[in-house]
């Protein structure tokens, strides 16, 4: 008997490992920095943090179901993000969560085990 509601919960990712100019979400080898959230990890093409900004990380924005939190990956250090994309983020009603990649991985992986409407934005390192 199933018990919960009644549409199956969206494919969950995780991220397996990062490192070495790249990542390993739910097995699958990714090189560069990436956009992460419920189903889907797509190549994002940011190599530094300057480059983030809503437009850059909208295909996660845009993800169905819509997301409640972005866990940015900032690279191999906690940074400042653009002031313009916590703007951006905060209009739209989404939390902005920076925090160094390595962070970001292992936060993304609880978080979307707690069955939240997560999405992660990291720059490779």
């Amino acid at each position: 008997m199933a018990i919960g509601p009644g549409r199956p919960a969206p494919a969950r990712r995780l991220i397996d490992r990062y490192g070495g100019g790249g990542f390993v979400v739910s097995g699958e080898s990714i090189r560069g920095s990436i956009l992460v959230a419920a189903g889907h990890t797509l190549a994002w093409p940011v190599a530094a943090l300057a480059e983030v900004s809503a437009e850059t990380i909208a295909p996660i924005l845009d993800a169905d179901p819509s997301i409640e939190l972005v866990l940015l990956g900032c690279g191999p250090r906690l940074s400042a993000p653009p002031i313009a994309l916590r703007a951006a983020l905060k209009l739209r009603g989404v939390a902005l969560e920076p925090m160094d990649t390595g962070a970001a991985c292992r936060t993304f992986n609880v978080v979307t085990a707690e069955d939240r409407r997560v999405a992660a934005a990291l720059i490779a390192v």
